[in-house]
Parts: structure tokens; C-alpha cells; sequence
């Protein structure tokens, strides 16, 4: 018989009744009934009962042994009987008989249980993650994360891609977030930065030939934590195609993504190719969002013209100075108690806003809240254009066109939330295309990239020569599924005029683009094909099939909300030596922050 084990503990069912078997693994929980001690005995696989008589020579162990500790079972297998017969496990209908308990490593006091799911603090969790790792529910969200990027990675192979892998190591960039530098010991006073994206090395790779490359690719980007995005670093299913348009590179992707949803949903709806296509000036209008979670059936509507020059005058003055006035309609909620709609009101004041107006219809009767100030024309218009039934209830935000629209797409949010709105076993995607190319910066008064600074602007030289930069649009893409943004891409800009000439309106000379990005404008003096591509994120794929509202649920070593790793205790002090060897010397800004 094998040193350790003949089975791993998912793996006996009643047609292995009468072997002896033996099984290695972590005591999962025990169970004293006098004469019988029952231990479920836990290994990656799964989990196996084993019954210890009181006059076996194994039960003086068996009673003793801490929870989490390894042992090793030698025994026989028996069936359970139909009243005992546990349908929720795999091995449900046998159990060992155990003749003999090796103890392989003692587990000393537990800081977090392992059985159950009981939350924990952060700080504890991370802290101790090799234990945190054991327990079920994030033991299986580990494996579902490898089973997708296994899928992700035969789905593109299919498709015609290639992996390959480029550097870690490479030169930092001026546009994006924030790098993580890594000094060098050679060049003194210079350093590398660890990859933001494959972005410049994948269109080179296109430069070079390969037409169609993928990687599951790391990026390291030193940003904030938020519930979908981890600080530090995450992975990214990373391609790039020649030759493709706009249309070509959603036809590539669209299976793989459709295809993976399908095998992890565990039978919930996924949205069938193509996905919908959605302008970015409509969806910032309708759903006040470049991320729209389409399993909310509320629009946004803008309803300027019924307040301009109206009863309102809050609204009517606001919009003489340039407000506008958008409308998120609450199916039913006209029947709903005054304190919904005030209770809305106060959370728009809560979150930072001027509040919300509201009207509320019941039984077709004119309304409340500012119906009387409107007039009743006014309300029969808007409620032509909305489309209101006669218990129907509309909130309104009236600002500036980006304040609003923000507003607009919490409000929408929330109140298909409290109405119970939201589609539930769904994954709802759709492609947000046609990003303005660039945008105004108030702060520093000028105009910038609004997006991506590589993308073809949708009319080339000529868009760039003869149109107001703030109306060009860019072959610039996202991929949105339920209102989690995956990924976004972009058809690239490849013909070195072009792109000297986009950035010279976002207020950089030729000497800039020459030094800064000098790698890929000189590849595309030499023959470059059109090409584009996207990165969908694997972390974020993961988190929405294992349902879980925060990305830290599906890595398996996350940093906390600080970026530290407080298992391994990075980030961490270095020697003097070591400094020496980088020539840097360390300056004392002050007390050090707690």
C-alpha cells in the first residue's frame, strides 16, 4: 500500500465496500458519541467519515488529536445504511472503519476555525490565509479561478491565438497609473517598472508578425484597493490581432467569454453573441454609466426641455444656467409610502449631491412632490415621454451634465435595488463603444487622452486636421457585464503620423513621443498592420461567476486595503547592504505612519 494514502477522500463509494483502504488528510470536525467517535476527514478532494470504535487501538488518538491536524487512517470501508446516508457529500453512502491513526503534524490552538463560515476580520483572515485557504467556500473559489483560466486558455487556442509571454521587467511609462519601480543594481540611478500591461509589447508583437497572441498575463499597477479591483497586482487574459476591425476582434472574444460563463454559471443565463453594442454618449445618458448593469430595466431619460422655462423654478433657473434635468423612473413605487421618495431624497444628500425631486402618481391621479409646481401640461408630457403608468413614481437630478449623469446612474441603481428590480440569475454583457478620443481637463485646462492614448481615432488624419478634438471619437471598447467593467481595448493606432498628430493635440511635441514611447513609434516606421485587441480581466471573470462581492475572494494571496501582505510582511525593510548595492540612500521624511 502506498506510504500515505490508497484514495484520496472524495474518491470511495459503496462498490469499495469490504477494502482496506488508507487515507491521509486534516481532521475537519469530530463527533463524540460514547462508544463511536466520528472524525470527517478533510484533503483537496473532499471529505470521507471515519468511525473510531471506543476498543479500537486507534481511539486513545483519535479522541485526543486537535482539530487541523494531518493524520493518516488505516481501516475498512462499510456502508452506511439508508438511514444514514448523507446525499450532500460525495461519499455519503460509505464510512472507514478505522483500525489504526497515524499522526502525521499536530495543529496547535486554531486563530480562525476552518470549519464553518463564519466571517472573520481581514487582519486574521490574511494574516493566517494558508488556513483561511482550507475552509470550503474559498478552498472551491481557488479552484474555480484555475479551472476558468485553464478554459479561458483552450478557448483561445481554438480560436487561432498563441501564447506567449512578455518581460516583467521593462521601462516605466508616463501615461496610466501609478508603476512599481524596481531599482537596478548595475545602472545606478536607474530603474525598471514592473508591467502596468502587455500593451506596447503586444503590438509590437503584431509589429513583428505573430497576427494572433494571448497570454494570462500579470500586471502590476500601484493603485488603491476597491471591491473589484485588488492593489498591486492581477491577471489579465491579454490578446492582440492583425489585420481585424472593430467587429473583428468582438467576433474572437465573444465565444471565449460566452463559452466560459457558460460552463461556471451553474445554469444561470448568459447573454448570447453578439452582445449588445452601446454608444458611450447613450449609455452615460440612459443608464448614467460606461458600465451598465443591463439586468436593471430603468432608463434614464432627459427631460430638460419639460422643466426649461416651467413652474419649478429650482430647475427652471438651473437650467437657464446651463443645468440639465435627467429622470429615472420607479415602476410602481407611486403606490409606496411618502417616506421611499424622501428617504431617496436623503440619500442623494447623503452621497454628496443637492438631492432628488420626485413626483409620485397613484392611480393615475396628477401627483405629488413637484406634479404642482410643474403644472399639469408638463406632467402629461413627461409622462408621455416616459411612458408612466398610473402608479408609477420619477426622480430627477438636475446639474451639470457629468454630475448629474453620475447621480442619475446611482439613483437608477438604488431605486432598482429597493424595487427589487434587478434580473437574478443572469450575466448580462454588452460592448460600450465609441469613446470620445479626448476630453477637457478643468484643473489643468487643457485637453487630454479621455481613454486609451494608442487608439485610431474613428476618421484618422482627417478627423484629427479638421475636427474639434472634443468630438472625435476613438475605436476605443469596453467589455461590461453586469455592471462590472472586464476589460477595455481598442483598435490601435499604427501609422506614426497619426499618432504624433493625436498626441500633439493632447499637448505633447514630436521629442516626447520620440522619447517616451520611442520602442514602439520606431517599429512602426518599419511596416506595421493594422490591429487591436483587449484584456479582459481573469480576477474579475472569477469574482462574478463564484458570486462574490469582493475580488480578495478569489486570490489566493490578496494584499489588505493598504497593499500590505501581512502573512509574509511586505512590504518590508531591506538591508544596508542591499541598499548600498542600488545606490540609494533612504531619506527621513518624517515620523513613520502607523
Amino acid at each position: 500500500m502506498h506510504a500515505y494514502r490508497s484514495h484520496h477522500c472524495s474518491q470511495l463509494r459503496k462498490e469499495n465496500v469490504g477494502q482496506t483502504v488508507r487515507l491521509s488528510g486534516w481532521v475537519y470536525r469530530k463527533r463524540d458519541f460514547g462508544n463511536l467517535l466520528f472524525i470527517d476527514l478533510r484533503d483537496h478532494y473532499g471529505i470521507s467519515q471515519i468511525v473510531v470504535e471506543r476498543d479500537s487501538p486507534a481511539f486513545a488518538l483519535a479522541e485526543s488529536v486537535r482539530s487541523e491536524s494531518v493524520i493518516m487512517v488505516d481501516g475498512r470501508v462499510t456502508s452506511r445504511g439508508a438511514e444514514a446516508f448523507n446525499e450532500n457529500l460525495p461519499t455519503g453512502e460509505i464510512e472507514v472503519r478505522a483500525t489504526s491513526i497515524e499522526l502525521l503534524s499536530e495543529a496547535a490552538d486554531l486563530p480562525l476555525p476552518v470549519f464553518g463560515n463564519a466571517e472573520y476580520p481581514e487582519e486574521i483572515r490574511l494574516r493566517n490565509r494558508f488556513l483561511d485557504l482550507r475552509r470550503e467556500k474559498l478552498h472551491a473559489n481557488i479552484v474555480l479561478r484555475s479551472k476558468v483560466i485553464a478554459s479561458l486558455r483552450r478557448r483561445m487556442i481554438d480560436q487561432g491565438f498563441t501564447e506567449f509571454q512578455t518581460p516583467i521587467l521593462t521601462a516605466s511609462s508616463p501615461e496610466g497609473a501609478r508603476d512599481f519601480l524596481v531599482p537596478s543594481r548595475i545602472h545606478h540611478g536607474k530603474f525598471y517598472a514592473l508591467p502596468q500591461a502587455p500593451q506596447m509589447f503586444k503590438q509590437l508583437l503584431m509589429v513583428a508578425g505573430f497576427d494572433r497572441y494571448f497570454q494570462i498575463a500579470p500586471c502590476f499597477r500601484d493603485e488603491d484597493a476597491r471591491a473589484d479591483r485588488s492593489p498591486g497586482e492581477f491577471y489579465q487574459l491579454d490578446f492582440e490581432m492583425s489585420f481585424v476591425t472593430q467587429e473583428d476582434v468582438f467576433a474572437a472574444i465573444e465565444p471565449v467569454l460566452h463559452g466560459v460563463f457558460e460552463e461556471f454559471s451553474g445554469k444561470k443565463a448568459v447573454t448570447p453573441p453578439p452582445f449588445p453594442r452601446i454608444a458611450y454618449k447613450e449609455s452615460m445618458l440612459k443608464y448614467g454609466s460606461d458600465k451598465p448593469d443591463l439586468r436593471n430595466p430603468l432608463e434614464i431619460a432627459d427631460v430638460t426641455e419639460v422643466f426649461r422655462g416651467g413652474g419649478f423654478g429650482v430647475f427652471a433657473k438651473a437650467i437657464e444656467e446651463g443645468a440639465v434635468v435627467r429622470a429615472i423612473p420607479a415602476p410602481g413605487a407611486g403606490t409606496r409610502a411618502r417616506s421611499f421618495f424622501d428617504g431617496t431624497n436623503q440619500w442623494a444628500k447623503d452621497e454628496g449631491y443637492a438631492g432628488l425631486g420626485y413626483i409620485n402618481f397613484k392611480g393615475g391621479e396628477g401627483g405629488g412632490g413637484v406634479a404642482k409646481n410643474l403644472g399639469p401640461e408638463r406632467v402629461a408630457l413627461l409622462v408621455q415621454q416616459m411612458k408612466l403608468g398610473p402608479d408609477d413614481g420619477v426622480f430627477f437630478a438636475c446639474g451639470p451634465a457629468n454630475t448629474v449623469a453620475k447621480l442619475a446612474g446611482l439613483a437608477r441603481t438604488r431605486v432598482g435595488q429597493e424595487l427589487d428590480l434587478i434580473e437574478k440569475d443572469t450575466f448580462k454583457f454588452c460592448w460600450i463603444v465609441d469613446f470620445p478620443m479626448f476630453e477637457y481637463d478643468e484643473v489643468e485646462k487643457k485637453v487630454i487622452f479621455s481613454h486609451n492614448p494608442f487608439s485610431m481615432p474613428q476618421g484618422e488624419m482627417e478627423a484629427l486636421n479638421t475636427m474639434n478634438p472634443l468630438d472625435i471619437l476613438a475605436y476605443q471598447y469596453d467589455i461590461v457585464c453586469n455592471g462590472i467593467e472586464l476589460s477595455s481595448g481598442a483598435i490601435r493606432n499604427h501609422k506614426p503620423e497619426i499618432m504624433y498628430k493625436a498626441f500633439e493635440l493632447a499637448g505633447y511635441d514630436r521629442s516626447v513621443v520620440d522619447e517616451q514611447f520611442s520602442g514602439m513609434i520606431n517599429a512602426f516606421k518599419f511596416g506595421a498592420p493594422p490591429h487591436g485587441g483587449s484584456a479582459p480581466g481573469v480576477d474579475r471573470i472569477v469574482m462574478l461567476l463564484a458570486d462574490e462581492p469582493n475580488i480578495r475572494e478569489v486570490i489566493l494571496f490578496p494584499m489588505n486595503q493598504k497593499a500590505e501582505d501581512l502573512m509574509m510582511g511586505a512590504p518590508s525593510e531591506v538591508s544596508p547592504r542591499q541598499l548600498k548595492e542600488l545606490g540609494i540612500k533612504l531619506v527621513n521624511d518624517g515620523p513613520k505612519q502607523p
